[in-house]
């Protein structure tokens, strides 16, 4: 008889331990976890990655800047003094009147 009273208790147990393990499976994914971290590899040769292209770009950067540089000197050096040979001319246009001796008075207007 002490038997059936372990059965009885343990069987309940199972029974509801199964029906929570299937109602929680469409919530919850019951596989076991993957434990496979990288632990930052990519990050490192990432970082590595963009610090070489910075420098690279960087690098870049100031030979283009020297050579604008170079570029700006060499145009000032070449440039060419233009000679302007204008012809004379004079406007046949008579001079403006000039201005007068005193200021007109204010107008007095009807109230």
């Amino acid at each position: 008889m002490t038997y059936i009273g372990i059965f009885k208790r343990i069987v309940p147990f199972f029974l509801t331990f199964a029906a929570g393990l299937f109602i929680a499976s469409f919530f919850v994914t019951i596989a076991s976890p993957n434990f496979n971290f990288r632990r930052g590899s990519n990050k490192h040769r990432e970082m590595q990655r963009l610090r070489s292209e910075n420098e690279d770009l960087k690098r870049n950067a100031c030979e283009l800047r020297k050579q604008n540089e170079q570029l700006r000197k060499s145009s000032l050096e070449s440039e060419i003094e233009p000679t302007l040979d204008f012809p004379a001319f004079e406007l046949d246009a008579p001079p403006p009147p000039p201005p007068p001796r005193k200021a007109p008075r204010n107008p007095k207007f009807d109230k």
